[in-house]
């Protein structure tokens, strides 16, 4: 009965905000309120070169709030520990399963702990990573390589994993990649243009994706 609830209250938001985003807090002491003007930046980019309407002012959720039900594009970085109890646990489950979309952006460090902790949400399903084929690197540009590379960090390839329920992409953690601060004001990171361009151009592809699938 609560589920059944919970998916009314998603649907009954879904249809007035049909095109929102908010950050995810969560728990452990990492940094969720790293890259502050990323996100802002990506909205402004989409509803500039996609035609998205998102407020350009995104709103803050904890993970154990029905408020994320609001929100059809959860996004959720860090650099350090990650941490769900049994409460954000289950309702990030149930907003994923009922269509919701989060994607985590590993800012750097962030994914032996995610890992981890998605075992909680998904405990028989594995991250598996997208091939380049994938609709998420050609719905709005074409990446033929996948995900971009923006910053070094251990100089690894980037790396797009998803989680899959029922055949839809319900998450998606992009490591060794670091879109987020190739979304952030050119003079936090003093990237140069086509970098910050292509993180961007990245960014949109997953918010249509997740809009629209």
């Amino acid at each position: 009965m609560k589920y059944l609830y919970i998916v009314l209250i998603f649907l009954l938001y879904g249809l007035t905000y049909s095109q929102e985003i908010a950050i995810l807090k969560y728990k452990g002491g990492g940094d969720w309120y790293s890259n502050p003007t990323a996100v802002p930046n990506l909205i402004t980019y989409c509803n500039n070169s996609i035609n998205t309407k998102i407020n350009p002012k995104p709103e803050t959720v904890e993970a154990n709030s029905i408020d994320i039900f609001q929100y059809p594009f959860l996004h959720m970085t860090g650099h350090g520990n990650v941490f769900f109890n049994d409460d954000d646990v289950n309702n990030l489950r149930n907003y994923l399963i009922s269509g919701g979309f989060l994607h985590i952006d590993d800012n750097y460090g962030m994914k032996p702990y995610v890992v981890e902790e998605l075992k909680k949400v998904f405990p028989n399903t594995d991250l598996v990573e997208l091939p380049v084929t994938h609709p998420i690197f050609n719905t709005a540009y074409n990446f033929p390589n996948g995900l971009p590379k923006i910053h070094e960090h251990d100089g690894k390839r980037p790396q797009a994993l998803g989680i899959f329920y029922e055949g839809r992409l319900v998450l998606l953690f992009t490591v060794e990649s670091d879109l987020g601060d190739g979304w952030e004001d050119q003079s936090v990171h003093n990237d140069p243009p086509d970098v910050r361009e292509k993180a961007l151009k990245m960014g949109a592809n997953i918010v249509k994706y997740a809009f629209e699938n």
